[in-house]
């Protein structure tokens, strides 16, 4: 008989929950000044994203590898009255960075409205129960607060992802709420006051552009930062190497240290392909219709590492990566099998110690 565990593990835990320690060990070493309703002050939040380590000796994560400030600028555009738009291609870490803002700044990064066409405007404003509205008409008991709504009322940060995917009408719901910090309920004579502490971080990437583009109505409420790709390999090998080992734990994978040379490998490859030239620019590449996002790099490591540990002796090798690598270089079968082979051939073929990468490739191409 299989037994249920009443307490089970969640798979990918909440910023605040998996970072608790770190989080608690900051707000405890934090004298500085705190805006109202934050959990710490705006250096604790930039030190808690950036990494460093406390006076009392406890070592915080970096959760963000990148400018510095870039991170300034983003926390102390939330200690102000208006919103953060985090801009990018895909894979730039805008999701991950708004998570881990909002956990850190209020403790919750759960007050989330996931952007995407089909989006509707109560998501962002309110709905309603419909059987208590059926029953006993208009109320605020019939009323479903948006996650929005609710960061305006508690006075924390709320979370918008992929603004640009929403359809303009509902894009434009947040206009009133950025400008006048006000949600007006037209059905019971009210209105939503934010309060104080309330504010909002939106991500969208630059691939969207003309998909729905923001109005420059909305545009202005937004303080816009853009998150640069990596702006070297080995900067982008330890983002890599970093989230992988943090994705192996949840997954009860080996240790990543076995693999961070596969790693390098990988990262190498995508971008050369994505700069469209080699490392030593003398070569000069066609880049593949896909972005080849250090997500991307992520996900193909992550794949190889479950493959190394349950096929395989655990240790991440050419063979476990090569299938990933493809499947992410090669999105057009035509136009992009066509740039593959060129690479593989010119390149790859020719660079010493690479001649196991060389064949995974081939036969996972195959």
């Amino acid at each position: 008989m299989t037994t249920v565990d009443s307490a089970p593990t969640a798979l990918r835990p909440h910023a605040e929950e998996d970072f608790a320690e770190e989080l608690r060990a900051l707000a405890a070493a934090d004298d500085r000044p705190r805006p109202p309703r934050w959990r710490m002050s705006p250096w604790a939040v930039s030190r808690y994203l950036l990494g460093g380590t406390l006076p009392d000796g406890t070592v915080i994560s970096p959760k963000y590898v990148g400018p510095r400030r870039v991170v300034e600028v983003a926390v102390s555009t939330l200690a102000t009255d208006r919103a953060l738009l985090l801009l990018g291609v895909p894979g730039t870490a805008k999701t991950w960075v708004s998570e881990h803002l909002a956990a850190a700044v209020s403790g919750d990064s759960t007050l989330l409205v996931q952007g995407t066409a089909g989006t509707a405007e109560e998501a962002v404003r309110y709905g309603w129960n419909y059987a208590r509205l059926l029953t006993s008409g208009p109320s605020r008991e019939a009323l479903v607060p948006s996650p929005v709504m609710r960061a305006m009322s508690e006075g924390v940060i709320a979370r918008v992802e992929e603004l640009t995917r929403m359809p303009a009408d509902v894009q434009d719901a947040l206009i009133t709420i950025l400008s006048e910090k006000t949600l007006p309920v037209p059905e019971l004579g009210q209105e939503v006051q934010a309060v104080r502490g309330f504010n909002l971080v939106a991500t969208a990437n630059d691939r969207d552009r003309g998909v729905n583009e923001l109005s420059s109505a909305l545009r202005r409420r937004f303080n816009t930062v853009v998150l640069p790709l990596p702006a070297s390999a080995e900067a982008e090998v330890e983002i890599v190497a970093r989230r992988v080992e943090q994705l192996g734990r949840s997954l009860d994978l080996p240790p990543l240290p076995d693999g961070v040379a596969e790693i390098r490998r990988v990262v190498t490859v995508f971008r050369e392909l994505r700069e469209g030239a080699t490392e030593d620019g003398r070569t000069k590449l066609k880049s593949p219709s896909g972005t080849l996002s250090t997500a991307e790099l992520i996900s193909v490591v992550t794949g190889g590492l479950a493959l190394s540990a349950h096929f395989g002796d655990g240790v991440l090798r050419a063979d476990d990566v090569a299938a990933g690598v493809v499947g992410a270089v090669v999105r057009d079968p035509a136009a992009d099998a066509v740039v593959w082979r060129e690479y593989l051939e010119t390149v790859v073929r020719e660079r010493e110690g690479w001649k196991d990468f060389y064949r995974a490739c081939r036969e996972a191409a195959a």
